[in-house]
């Protein structure tokens, strides 16, 4: 007996009825694993982005944060997406766009809305340092400070944000004469150092921190800070922070009288700065460089050079720097003999640092400004510039016996 399903044969029975053909099974080609574009790129991109911005490539750091931006936007990558947000602002503060770089920290700093504020340090920072460069202090100050109490309030406070904001606080209580507060925020920088996990951030310390000692009289303690950041920022590849140091470096010699190496620190900083195209930090070196060189005799020279700054700089981009310029054109204009022209340049720097409230440098303004006065025979005009001076220095809290001393007026009076 043969197999079938009945058990008859099926060729006596008739023709053979074709049978249906199986399919043949189809070789399914192996799946080789793709990267994961949406996550892995971002990160590249973001790491590349950082490396350019080290080096001093702004305009390469820019491109590749923006494309990471975009992906991480398109694949709602929210850690990516913050970070590309503040590489973008710390590009545009590199390159002087304060608006755009204030918009960038704004939007970093609303995405991490309700994320813990170590989170948010970074764009906190990034926010001030905008405020800071466009000469508005007080603002800066007010929002540094809140976020330093907020860590401070957690009871969990964190070291890397702490000493990110305790250093950047230092210049603008320089700036507005708050020496004393200037001195506290250093030495809480100084202790925090050692906890510190970011060696740029001890650096930037370092840097901030010279430019109290000066204020106190210690220039060969701010020369050691300088030397610490130098090698830190060489050992990091960080050219732009690297050319900030020769820029304190040149500022410690002008504070201490030792105007030759003044004039080569700014020198390699304003050059360091060009070729990097960070515009508005060249401009400010510029604006020091050109003091040493009047102090220098180099008159003609440093007006030259002065003369090329006031289109680039002025209220909202450099406003303390901009003041400068105008004081030091004063002054190469008294010393000409061109005393119009002198209370001229006096007055516009005057109203540039009342808005900004920059104390002590308003100060210095305010007595040069009423000597030229005094000297021309208005001394009612004279004497005027001086309270406006003094009126600055004297605030709520300052004063032992009486009333609180008057707000000094918004704008200078009319000489």
């Amino acid at each position: 007996m043969t197999d079938g399903t009945d058990g008859s044969d099926p060729a006596a029975d008739g023709p053979r009825v074709p049978q249906p053909r199986r399919p043949v099974p189809q070789q399914v080609p192996q799946q080789v694993p793709q990267p994961r574009r949406s996550q892995d790129l971002p990160v590249r991109l973001l790491a590349e982005a950082r490396n350019a911005l080290a080096a001093g490539e702004v305009r390469t750091a820019a491109l590749l944060f923006g494309e990471a931006l975009a992906i991480a936007e398109e694949h709602s990558l929210a850690d990516e997406h913050v970070a590309a947000l503040l590489g973008l602002g710390d590009c545009e503060l590199e390159g002087g766009e304060l608006g755009a770089a204030r918009e960038h920290f704004e939007a970093a700093e609303k995405r991490l809305a309700g994320e813990p504020l170590p989170r948010r340090a970074a764009a906190i920072r990034g926010r001030a340092v905008s405020h800071l460069l466009a000469g508005e202090l007080r603002y800066a100050c007010y929002l540094l400070e809140n976020a330093i109490e907020g860590l401070q309030a957690t009871g969990e406070p964190n070291p890397d944000a702490l000493l990110l904001l305790h250093t950047a606080v230092i210049a603008p209580y320089m700036d507005m004469g708050a020496l004393a507060r200037a001195a506290q925020a250093a030495e809480l920088a100084l202790a925090l150092a050692p906890c510190a996990t970011d060696p740029a951030l001890v650096a930037g310390m370092h840097r901030s921190v010279a430019r109290t000692l000066i204020a106190e009289g210690r220039i060969a303690e701010a020369g050691v800070s300088l030397a610490k950041a130098q090698e830190l920022y060489q050992r990091l590849g960080l050219r732009s922070d690297l050319a900030k140091c020769h820029w304190m470096r040149g500022y410690v010699h002008a504070q201490g009288g030792n105007l030759e190496h003044a004039e080569r620190e700014l020198r390699i900083a304003r050059n360091m700065l060009a070729s990097l195209r960070s515009a508005l930090f060249t401009d400010q070196v510029e604006v020091e460089l050109a003091d040493v060189l009047r102090r220098r005799g180099s008159h003609t020279e440093a007006g030259e050079l002065l003369a090329q700054l006031l289109d680039r700089i002025g209220p909202e981009r450099g406003a303390i720097h901009a003041a400068g310029a105008h004081r030091l054109l004063g002054l190469i204009a008294q010393d000409a003999g061109e005393l119009d022209a002198a209370e001229e340049h006096y007055v516009n720097a005057l109203s540039l640092l009342e808005r900004a409230g920059a104390a002590g440098d308003l100060a210095d303004l305010c007595r040069l400004l009423g000597d030229l006065l005094r000297r021309t025979g208005r001394v009612e005009a004279a004497l005027d510039a001086y309270r406006t001076g003094l009126g600055h220095r004297a605030a709520i809290g300052t004063t032992t016996l009486g009333p609180a001393p008057p707000k000094p007026p918004v704008r200078p009076p009319s000489y």
